[in-house]
């Protein structure tokens, strides 16, 4: 997977309060972090927060966004058959920061509009199209379907809430499932 799913150009200003609102969410959770708090942190007037970000849903969508590609960002997989590797590493990666697993995990299962629940389904599309060119319409849909969610920190957090699993257990479970949905179509693969 890739850390650059499609985030606008943040200026320093905006890097710098979402870097203030990532700390601050996992000292003392995303509900108890007002604008004051943010900006202090941030060394900023609490007006620039607002004029950033007008709105509590704002900041949440554009700090899940930032999370997502800054401190959960990834090596770009160069074969649709590597994805498990990078969901392994992931989930470990969500499992070391699990607060903010869970702002991006909320952000993408609640719909919150702007939300991006599979962020790197394109570059998943284009490995799949080079690798795999004879899948149907519906056999593509269903293996990209399937790859997305469990490259998600929404199954990290299904798996950790759920089932009460552990990092190496939601790592090995998660990897495992993405293998299992790859090995439907390895006899396909183009040479």
């Amino acid at each position: 997977m890739t850390g650059s799913s499609a985030v606008p150009e943040l200026s320093g200003t905006q890097a710098s309060i979402l870097a203030a609102y990532a700390e601050l969410i996992e000292e003392l959770g995303s509900d108890d972090v007002s604008y004051r708090v943010i900006a202090r942190r941030a060394g900023i007037a609490e007006r620039t927060v607002f004029r950033n970000y007008p709105t509590r849903v704002d900041l949440l969508l554009a700090t899940a966004a930032w999370i997502e590609t800054t401190l959960f960002a990834r090596e770009e997989s160069h074969s649709i058959f590597d994805i498990p590797l990078a969901i392994r590493d992931a989930m470990q990666r969500y499992d070391l920061r699990p607060e903010l697993a869970h702002v991006v995990a909320e952000t993408a299962m609640r719909g919150v509009s702007g939300a991006a629940p599979s962020p790197d389904r394109a570059h998943l599309e284009r490995l799949l199209d080079a690798e795999v060119p004879s899948l149907d319409a519906a056999q593509r849909r269903a293996v990209i379907a399937a790859l997305s969610h469990l490259d998600s920190a929404g199954t990290w957090v299904t798996f950790r809430r759920e089932f009460g699993m552990d990092r190496r257990d939601i790592a090995d479970a998660a990897a495992w499932a993405a293998e299992a949905v790859l090995d439907s179509i390895r006899d396909r693969v183009a040479s």
